[in-house]
């Protein structure tokens, strides 16, 4: 292997008398570096925009959250709170009560869930981070956190004493609802507008926020009535042990599900994302190595001489073959790796430095991961091995 090896670096580091073959090869190299350069910027930027979306719904989503495995309420007695909290995986946990429910605020409406949480809320998700205006929830009067976008809908203004938000759910029954009775249909509260949350367009739209007290008078639960529980683990736990247990203080009648699994629709839509951004790009990587085709097939005619003269002096088709598999070879990996280190460097000095701003205060997020520089390396690898063993075939041709 080490003669095809030599004779194919002498012909690609060695200039050709024609430099219409010097042009091509460089053509063919800069489009392999491109290619690679390309991949990977796409791929990084891809990953930090990935990161960057998932990172809004870590403010608001726990390590595990166990619903009803049946209806909507989980009574939770007091000997399964103390087990829960003897789980040494477990940091803590919060019981919370979700519900649709109806909002009234000066003639305009919305609708929203209602999300009842306790004082042990906070220390399970980073909500707090995702306050933009006023405070969280006190134990004054009766309050609640809006997000950005329904304070926006309903033009609510934080603690606002001389309209209330109104805040109403259906009360359970059987019949139907009539203008005479349409006022007895509902549960009612009046609430103050103490904070506002942002965290993503579809969050800020869907939750507000409220007392356990008050979200259980509104929907009438009992106190051992909730809709579901939400964890925080401790760094390095086990979560498929962690769910197990959980399960069995509840004699399995839990379901339970991962932060992944709650955010399960954004995370495929992400992910058929970046599957098509690949192909798109690994597609561009493709057309780029045609020109690497074109180079050795160049190449080949012009020694064609040379590869006659080869063979005279005992050089096997088998051999010369590999010359030129070799030189593609060479081409592709040299191009690609150089490619593939000045878009690492740029990656580097994006994070360090904000080369790129996507507003004056936020630059454009990347990540590097070592899983994106191994599939760089794989597909110009795989793509450049295909290319060249394509492109070595003519020179069966050049001995005839």
């Amino acid at each position: 292997m080490r003669f095809p090896l030599y004779i194919a670096k002498r012909y690609l580091f060695t200039k050709s008398k024609s430099n219409a073959i010097n042009i091509i090869t460089v053509i063919a190299a800069i489009g392999v570096f491109a290619g690679a350069f390309s991949l990977f910027i796409v791929l990084s930027g891809f990953s930090g925009l990935r990161d960057f979306s998932l990172s809004f719904s870590n403010e608001f989503d726990p390590d595990l959250k166990a619903f009803p495995d049946s209806g909507k309420v989980l009574k939770i007695s007091e000997k399964q709170q103390k087990k829960l909290s003897e789980i040494q995986d477990i940091e803590a946990y919060t019981k919370v009560i979700e519900e649709r429910v109806f909002l009234d605020f000066r003639n305009k409406n919305h609708t929203a869930f209602i999300k009842g949480v306790d004082t042990n809320y906070r220390h399970v998700n980073q909500i707090d981070s995702a306050i933009v205006y006023g405070n969280w929830l006190t134990n004054s009067e009766p309050q609640v956190v809006l997000g950005n976008g329904i304070s926006r809908q309903l033009d609510v203004s934080i603690y606002n004493y001389q309209n209330l938000l109104k805040i109403m759910v259906p009360k359970p029954g059987k019949g139907q609802i009539t203008m005479t009775n349409i006022q007895n249909a509902f549960s009612t509260k009046h609430v103050i507008v103490c904070g506002l949350y942002s965290v993503n367009e579809e969050l800020d739209d869907k939750y507000i926020f409220s007392k356990m007290e008050l979200a259980r008078d509104l929907l009438n639960m009992e106190d051992d009535e909730y809709s579901a529980i939400e964890f925080k683990l401790k760094e390095g736990a086990d979560t498929d042990q962690v769910s197990e247990e959980i399960s069995n203080i509840f004699d399995g009648k839990v379901m339970i599900k991962t932060r992944t699994e709650l955010n399960d629709a954004l995370n495929k839509m992400l992910n058929s994302e970046n599957l098509f951004v690949y192909l798109i790009f690994t597609l561009v990587l493709t057309i780029a190595l045609f020109n690497v085709v074109g180079s050795i097939i160049v190449m080949i005619l012009d020694k064609r001489e040379n590869i006659k003269t080869l063979h005279s002096l005992g050089a096997t088709p088998s051999q010369i073959k590999n010359i030129f598999f070799m030189q593609g070879m060479l081409m592709t990996c040299l191009g690609g790796l150089i490619g593939l280190v000045v878009a690492i460097i740029l990656i580097i000095l994006q994070m360090n430095f904000d080369l790129v701003m996507i507003t004056p205060s936020l630059p454009y997020p990347v990540e590097m991961k070592a899983e994106n520089i191994l599939i760089v390396i794989v597909t110009i690898f795989v793509l450049g091995l295909i290319a060249s063993y394509i492109a070595a075939g003519r020179s069966q041709k050049a001995l005839g």
